[in-house]
């Protein structure tokens, strides 16, 4: 019981906010309708069920005037449940795009807001692939949640008109055995209820497995097709590697996974498959068996028997959903398990703002600096990496940062750009609109090169001359007339373009605090002395914080820190006066 209150609360959690969103009126209005529609197609099988009995009997009496008129009431209620068929699939898509669009739109806003999808990585047992959840999953919840909520409801609702319809034909007849009869009030009815509930209890025993098994599936066809997507981002590094015969024997194993698994569903739904198969078909035959031996006693007419049997087996089918559905039902469970692990990771990540799980913080900054003080960065795991005791960097001012490597030099940079949410302490921001944060590896977004200069703002935000420009001070003039050319920049750029276009960002941004980490270090000496001097002419009021080992960096910076190792293993981000005071950087390898 506690399982189920479990799933229906992530259910509720999930499927409800919709209906009270924004657009909760045309949803309910689409479902309204969609239901209205499911109960006058319950009704359609009531007058069906008269119709048989009725139809039936005019064959058995060779009637034609009323076999005729029978047929003209089948006409009349087979277009009313044709039309209603059609409508009610259309009204059903046209509701499952609209809830899909609003969930997709309302994950995808809290997976992107304030860095969330990044802090989310952070966790050590972070969800696989959360783009399939947004992609797929919420598409599969959505058309899953439809399919068996309605037909749960027409279940219901034709349980409840068929079984008063069935009482009433089995009451009055009694119950005949070989040479024994039995009156048992609606025992037709009775047999209905016990044959399926037997069946559900089986199919549930049997099927159960396929919850675990369908939400394995979804995670190693997504964890294949994500390493997939990864060899094809990282061809050139492979291919230099010659790292093809690694890649394919690990996507051999990934996919051997997918077909591992997929045997296993495969036998376990065989199984389910077989009893079913049999189920139904069993209940097919069995209400002829009962009842046949009054009719051929000759106290029941062919449509009373065929109006039984349609009867019973309505009921039958009503009460034996679960078992008609499970597959169904056991694949939507695997998918509601994946989306609420997909919401807990989400409130995991946005926890880490309000200081429930770590304690450090990035806030405004009251004064118009960066400003962090006696604050103590550290890992996921708790361990303390960086301990910072005064750091202020004022406008306009250029610091350089320094340290030997794994020092927590770009952890402390994450901090200050406001993305890293462990330690303790305070770091407090300028406005989050003044600062840009260059890493060492520039992101290429898919689209047109413009659109890659222009990042993160939109396309047209800066005249073309602009960008033209832009790109031909960083360098890069060679690409002006590519400017409107969609393609993969991040292959087709080396890593020092990279840098020089997400430099070419600055320039046109001209944000009031840069910080680089590392983002020139793919230069040569030379370009990367020009580029600073094109930073301090562009960029005089902008204040700079930058992390780099060469010492040709420390002309354009006024003032140093240095990240220097204590006896614990501890570093310290200090104050140096100089560069005679930043260390010796690393000796290049041999």
């Amino acid at each position: 019981m506690s399982a189920f209150m479990t799933t229906m609360r992530d259910f509720m959690r999930i499927a409800l906010p919709y209906f009270n969103g924004e657009d909760k009126w045309a949803g309910r209005g689409l479902l309204g309708v969609v239901v209205a529609i499911q109960l006058f197609q319950v009704w359609l099988s009531v007058q069906f069920n008269t119709w048989y009995r009725n139809f039936y009997n005019a064959l058995e009496q060779k009637d034609w005037d009323s076999f005729i008129y029978q047929l003209g009431i089948f006409t009349a209620l087979a277009t009313a449940f044709i039309v209603s068929a059609v409508y009610e699939l259309y009204l059903r898509q046209w509701l499952q795009i609209r809830w899909r669009a609003w969930l997709t739109d309302s994950y995808m806003s809290r997976w992107l807001a304030a860095g969330t999808h990044y802090r989310m990585r952070l966790r050590g047992d972070q969800i696989d692939n959360p783009d399939q959840r947004i992609a797929e999953d919420l598409r599969s919840f959505v058309i899953t949640t439809m399919g068996i909520g309605l037909g749960l409801l027409s279940s219901v609702v034709t349980l409840i008109s068929f079984i008063f319809i069935l009482w009433g034909l089995s009451a009055g007849q009694p119950l005949v055995l070989g040479s024994w009869s039995l009156q048992i009030p609606g025992y037709l009815v009775w047999a209905a209820l016990f044959y399926a509930i037997l069946g559900t209890w089986l199919t549930h025993l049997i099927g159960r497995p396929l919850i675990r098994l369908n939400f394995d599936q979804e995670r190693y066809e997504a964890d294949f097709r994500f390493n997939l997507v990864r060899l094809r981002e990282n061809a050139e590094g492979v291919t230099l590697l010659s790292g093809e015969d690694v890649e394919r024997q690990g996507l051999k194993e990934r996919f051997g996974h997918v077909i591992k698994n997929w045997r296993a569903i495969m036998s376990r739904t065989k199984k389910l498959t077989f009893f079913t198969a049999g189920y139904n078909q069993a209940a097919t035959i069995f209400p002829f068996v009962v009842v046949s031996p009054l009719y051929f006693a000759g106290s029941m007419t062919l449509g009373g028997l065929i109006q039984i049997s349609q009867a019973f087996g309505k009921v039958q089918e009503s009460l034996s959903f679960f078992v008609d559905a499970y597959d169904n039902i056991a694949n939507w469970k695997a998918i509601l398990d994946r989306l609420s692990g997909f919401e807990r990771s989400l409130e995991w990540a946005q926890s880490l703002d309000t200081g429930d799980e770590m304690s450090l913080k990035q806030a405004a900054a009251a004064h118009d600096s960066l400003r962090a003080q006696d604050v103590v960065v550290a890992l996921p795991t708790g361990r303390d990496i960086v301990r910072v005791s005064d750091f202020d960097v004022k406008p306009g001012e250029k610091v350089l940062v320094t340290g030997r490597s794994g020092s927590g030099k770009t952890s402390l940079f994450r901090a200050l750009g406001g993305v890293w949410p462990f330690g303790q302490g305070d770091v407090e921001l300028p406005s989050e609109s003044e600062v840009l944060v260059l890493p060492q590896r520039a992101y290429m977004p898919l689209g047109t090169l413009r659109r890659a200069v222009t990042y993160p703002a939109a396309e047209d935000a800066y005249p073309l001359e602009e960008v033209e420009e832009a790109l031909e001070a960083v360098g890069l003039g060679k690409l002006k007339g590519e400017l409107g050319e969609t393609a993969y920049w991040a292959d087709l750029l080396s890593g020092g373009e990279q840098q020089r276009l997400s430099i070419a960002r600055a320039l046109l941004q001209k944000p009031h605090w840069l910080l680089l980490d590392e983002a020139t270090s793919s230069l040569d000496e030379e370009s990367e002395t020009q580029l600073y001097q094109l930073l301090l002419e562009r960029l005089p009021d902008t204040a700079i914080v930058s992390i780099g080992h060469r010492a040709g960096l420390t002309v354009f910076h006024d003032r140093f820190y240095h990240l220097a190792q204590d006896d614990n293993g501890d570093h310290h981000l200090r104050p140096v006066d100089g560069p005679a005071g930043m260390g010796t950087a690393p000796e290049p390898a041999k």
